[in-house]
């Protein structure tokens, strides 16, 4: 994968290029390999993204939480 780094929606773009490619049959076979190896890291990058997601999601309902219960604590 290079050194830059690719965006969710660039990934999944990219992803379903690969997907049309294969399923079309216009990848060469000396290719597919190559191919299917990008769609892997492809994969790769986006669970890993939606796990940072996720964390950070929750990371900010926990705070929202204990910012709600201080203010109806005040009340």
């Amino acid at each position: 994968m290079s050194k830059k780094t690719i965006k969710y929606n660039e990934a999944i773009s990219e992803l379903n290029g690969i997907l049309s490619d294969l399923e079309s049959e216009r990848v060469d076979v000396d290719e597919l390999t190559i191919r299917v190896k990008r769609a892997v890291e492809l994969i790769k990058l986006c669970r890993e993204k939606i796990e940072e997601t996720e964390l950070e999601v929750r990371k900010i309902v926990k705070e929202f939480d204990k910012s709600s219960d201080k203010e109806e604590a005040a009340k």
